[in-house]
């Protein structure tokens, strides 16, 4: 009897410390991270030769994902029309997203993008769920 005692205790203990430890790991994950690119587009066989073919190479680069947008397809829903190119992407993390733009995405726009487009470009953290 007291050896069946010692081992739910045991037992007991060993769930206690891996719920714990589950609990842990789950709250120091970070939640994804979304970019929006408002891009007003001034020469589009420009854009689509020179720039969008290696923006899209260092998105896919960092693990980056295209969820949403394209040419006129979006809708103003209220505020002022948006521009003819939105673009919705998805990182892992904010971390990624940062390193995307400080290992040449933000270069790229400033030093070719900028011959044919406009671009407000902001991101946002997910909600961890």
């Amino acid at each position: 009897m007291n050896s069946a005692l010692k081992i739910t205790a045991a037992v007991a203990c060993g769930l206690m410390v891996g719920a714990g430890g589950v609990q842990m790991l789950h709250a120091q994950s970070k939640p994804p991270a979304f970019v929006v690119a408002e891009i007003t587009v001034k020469d589009l066989e420009g854009y689509e030769m020179n720039f969008l073919k290696p923006a899209q190479k260092t998105i896919a680069d960092h693990g980056g994902k295209y969820l949403a947008g394209g040419f006129d397809k979006t809708v103003s829903l209220a505020g002022t029309e948006p521009p003819n190119r939105v673009v919705l992407l998805q990182f892992a993390n904010m971390d990624a997203v940062k390193a995307w733009r400080k290992e040449g995405e933000a270069d790229l726009e400033n030093d070719v993008g900028e011959k044919y487009a406009k671009f407000r470009v902001y991101a946002v953290e997910g909600v961890a769920q």
